[in-house]
This record gives structure tokens, sequence and C-alpha cells, in this order.
């Protein structure tokens, strides 16, 4: 009877640990999942240009150098449309709202937002750089990629001697 018994408790651990392990499991698949919907990634213009076509619901932040000459006001007056490069490829940036005040030519922006079907960034934030010094670390790093960073750097140290 005492051997029945013993078994009939060691049964009873192994379901409750099965159970204990059960919820933890489904406890971390939900979290998992939660934290997938709120994962953005950063991609530079050449990474968008070679995962081309990106599935329009996937959010995701977009880095570089707004394009000289390339911001535009659209005919819906409230959209802004400019160009971001990473100097080896370029992506068409549509936002609208109100730009950063440090929002320029030139500088450095990251944007997050979604592709469109039709190839172009529909931007719900836009952020830039908060000083002259400055570069998002994303987009410094995809212009140390592209080969560009060490103009800007030649550039910002005869500036600085000036």
């Amino acid at each position: 009877m005492s051997l029945s018994r013993a078994k009939s408790r060691k049964r009873q651990r192994m379901y409750i640990i099965g159970a204990v392990l059960l919820a933890v499991a489904g406890a971390a698949a939900l979290a998992l999942t939660a934290f997938e919907d709120s994962v953005v990634f950063f991609f530079s213009p050449s990474e968008i240009v070679e995962k081309s076509p990106i599935d329009p619901d996937q959010r995701l932040r977009i880095g570089g150098l707004v394009e000289e000459g390339t911001v535009t006001k659209l005919q819906d007056g409230k959209t802004i449309a400019f160009v971001v490069t990473d100097m080896a490829q370029s992506v068409t940036v549509a936002y609208s709202g109100i730009l950063p005040d440090l929002f320029r030519e030139g500088q450095g922006i990251v944007a997050e937002g979604h592709m469109n079907a039709n190839g172009t960034f529909v931007a719900s934030e836009v952020l830039a750089k908060h000083d002259e010094n400055y570069m998002p670390p994303e987009v410094a790093e995809s212009l140390k990629k592209s080969g560009y960073w060490e103009e800007i750097e030649a550039k910002n140290a005869k500036q600085m001697r000036n």
C-alpha cells in the first residue's frame, strides 16, 4: 500500500511540474508575441532597396541624409516628400505633419513608418539631429558602410579649424 501511495505522489508531482512548465511556456509565448508587435527594425536606404519588396504592415525605421534639393510639399498641402540617402541608394519619404525645427537638407534624420505598395516610405515620425555635431548612430553606421562618412568628418574638421 505504501508503494502504491509513493507512485501516486510521484505521478501527482509530475502532473504539477508539467502544468507549471506548460504555464511558463504559454506566458513566454504571449510575451514574445507582444514584444514582436513593438519591435521596429532600422534599415539604411541600401538595405531597403536590397530587401525590396517589404511587407507594408512591417513598421521600420530608415535613416540617412536628406538629399539636397528634394524637399517638396505635395499637392494636398499637408504632406512633405523628400529623399533620404546613404550616398549609395536613395528612398523617397512622405510625411504628413510638422517636421522638427532642425530638419534640413543635407542633415541626418531617422524616420519611423512603413513602406507603401509603390516603394515610398510613409513616415509617421521624423527625428532630426539635435545639434551640429550629432549624427544618429544608425545613420552614421550606414554612411560609414557607404564610404561617405570620411567626407563628413573632413568637412567637420575643416569647419572646426576656421
